[in-house]
């Protein structure tokens, strides 16, 4: 092959390699941003039997079913100053009928609901039942005015599961 010939393919095959990094590279720079990787607000954790639950191990979501303007959270603020975590807040589901307090859960007996529940005063009840939100979730009504002194402690009475702040 002639010196010229072997000079244009040696030309040719650089010019492909860069036409292809130019597309290659155009195609990376114009790629929207990778979006912000949501945070976990709460990660489940075994607690053994005679296990003690403190308020800082428990995430709690707090949900309005009544008409008092931002009354989910003014107590996810109560709750958080007595040291359990934030998770959610908003309205409540429209069909929700609250009198002051429910905790919806699927496992009653959970030691993180029943550390919840003695802040929430007597006539909160414990509902089986499914509910969107991070940790024990808290529905509160008009009827609500404020916090319990409730428990500082609840000793695990079985092996059970709570939905703890992940460990950064």
């Amino acid at each position: 092959m002639a010196q010229g010939a072997r000079s244009a393919v040696t030309l040719a095959v650089l010019c492909t390699l860069l036409a292809i990094a130019a597309a290659w590279g155009w195609d990376a720079a114009t790629d929207p941003f990778p979006g912000k990787a949501e945070a976990l607000t709460c990660v489940d954790q075994k607690v053994e039997r005679g296990e003690k639950v403190y308020p800082d191990q428990v995430v709690v979501s707090v949900f309005n079913a009544g008409d008092r303007e931002g009354l989910a959270g003014r107590t996810m603020g109560l709750l958080v100053d007595e040291g359990f975590r934030e998770g959610d807040s908003g309205n409540a589901p429209a069909k929700a009928k609250v009198a002051t307090a429910e905790i919806w859960t699927k496992d009653v007996k959970s030691p993180a609901v029943a550390l919840v529940a003695s802040r929430l005063g007597a006539d909160a009840k414990i509902v089986r039942r499914r509910a969107s939100g991070s940790g024990v979730v808290v529905v509160v009504g008009d009827g609500f005015k404020r916090l319990a002194k409730g428990r500082q402690l609840v000793v695990a009475k079985q092996d059970a599961e709570i939905c703890s702040p992940p460990v950064s």
